[in-house]
């Protein structure tokens, strides 16, 4: 005999079912009440166009401190972030190899003018031999040009010695500006060698209160720049901390990287704090065009198209939005607005933009107009075919 079903049991596979039909009904068709598409209200308001770029942050005036002789470092006397003066010592090269040269040279110097001293005494004897004919013409100019050889000879010996004197004060290198140390590329005892190319001691930045950008800005942008401009730019290393410059300069000279033409742009940039240092990227931003007091429309609603081509609503004179997809040029739109269920598509005609919002210079829309930016679906990641996902019930 079987025994009789518990009521509890019963009750609770009762309202089990209650729950999970209300769940699905929620999770299916509550969605339905929710609109369907995004707006915005348009508002009158400030624009401004800027073009922009990245560029690397320097000192005006960077002076490379080089070698013109070869040699071993000796004495090292300033380091990174010294402060030098014009003329200060800033290392010492080994000296011994120009010492010995300049000694060298002084002894060949001494030898030149002693023979020197004797060319000019048998000069002096031959014209006075031939003044009494008891020496030849002959005799007398092989004296004299033995004199002049003897002249030219000691000339070369002491240009000889003035170069290595020269060579010997070179071993002492001396700052050529007054300013600060921002780069060593040497140790004691590391060998320089002057060859072909200089090779560079040290970078000094003459005055690091005042800086350049140097920013790659795109042909199509490069027209709309003039020296002058007030030019806006943020670091990395500043989180939130906007920088004011000027343009300097427009060089004229195109860089050509992979097809792509930039040009140099020169900003000046004041440095008081002296917190921007050489080497940091700048983030560049140079306004060119400024509105006041216009129509805004969101880009977004620019952007928008609708996927249901028939719920736009057809109006007999705006054939731009015929079969759902709008004409569009580099000076006019489509946004749609939202009449009940129906999209209603309208032209506009398109100013300056800052890429978030954009200036409506004709149409019909006005202020507190609601124009759709997107569709509320998409927005709550909905899937493609409309159909909501199962949520989990345990």
């Amino acid at each position: 005999m079987r025994k009789p079903a518990n009521p509890t049991v019963a009750i609770a596979a009762i309202v089990l079912f209650i729950a999970v039909g209300l769940a699905v009904y929620f999770t299916f068709y509550s969605s339905a009440a929710e609109p369907k598409y995004r707006t915005q209200t348009l508002e009158k308001g400030n624009i401004q166009q800027a073009v922009s770029a990245n560029g690397t942050i320097n000192p005006m005036s960077l002076v490379n401190v080089g070698t013109q002789v070869s040699g071993a470092v000796k004495k090292l006397y300033v380091d990174f972030n010294s402060k030098v003066k014009e003329g200060q010592v800033l290392l010492e090269l080994d000296s011994a190899l120009f010492s010995a040269q300049l000694k060298q040279s002084q002894a060949s110097a001494q030898i030149a003018a002693a023979t020197l001293e004797q060319a000019t005494a048998n000069e002096a004897r031959a014209r006075s031999l031939f003044e009494k004919q008891y020496a030849s013409h002959q005799e007398l100019d092989a004296a004299i040009q033995a004199k002049k050889a003897a002249e030219a000879q000691l000339q070369l010996a002491l240009a000889t010695v003035e170069k290595d004197r020269t060579n010997l004060a070179y071993t002492v290198i001396r700052s050529p500006v007054s300013g600060v140390v921002v780069d060593r590329s040497v140790d004691i005892g590391q060998t320089v060698a002057a060859s072909l190319q200089t090779p560079t001691l040290f970078k000094i930045a003459q005055d690091l209160s005042r800086m350049q950008i140097h920013a790659n800005f795109a042909e199509a942008d490069i027209g709309s720049i003039r020296v002058g401009q007030a030019v806006r730019f943020t670091a990395d290393a500043f989180t939130g901390r906007n920088f004011t410059g000027e343009v300097k300069q427009i060089r004229l000279n195109p860089i050509v990287q992979q097809s792509v033409v930039t040009y140099d742009v020169v900003v000046n940039v004041d440095n008081p704090e002296q917190i921007l240092m050489p080497g940091m990227t700048a983030y560049v931003s140079i306004a060119v065009q400024e509105r006041k007091d216009v129509l805004l429309v969101p880009n977004a609603a620019l952007r928008f198209k609708p996927v249901n081509v028939e719920a736009v609503k057809k109006n007999g004179g705006d054939t731009a939005a015929k079969n759902g997809k709008p004409k569009r040029d580099a000076f006019s739109g489509t946004v749609y607005l939202l009449q009940g269920a129906a999209l209603v598509p309208a032209s506009v005609t398109l100013g300056i933009t800052d890429n978030r919002n954009t200036e409506i210079v004709g149409g019909d829309l006005k202020a507190g107009d609601q124009v759709v930016v997107g569709d509320a679906l998409a927005n709550n990641k909905v899937p493609a075919n409309n159909v909501p996902p199962m949520r989990r019930m345990f």
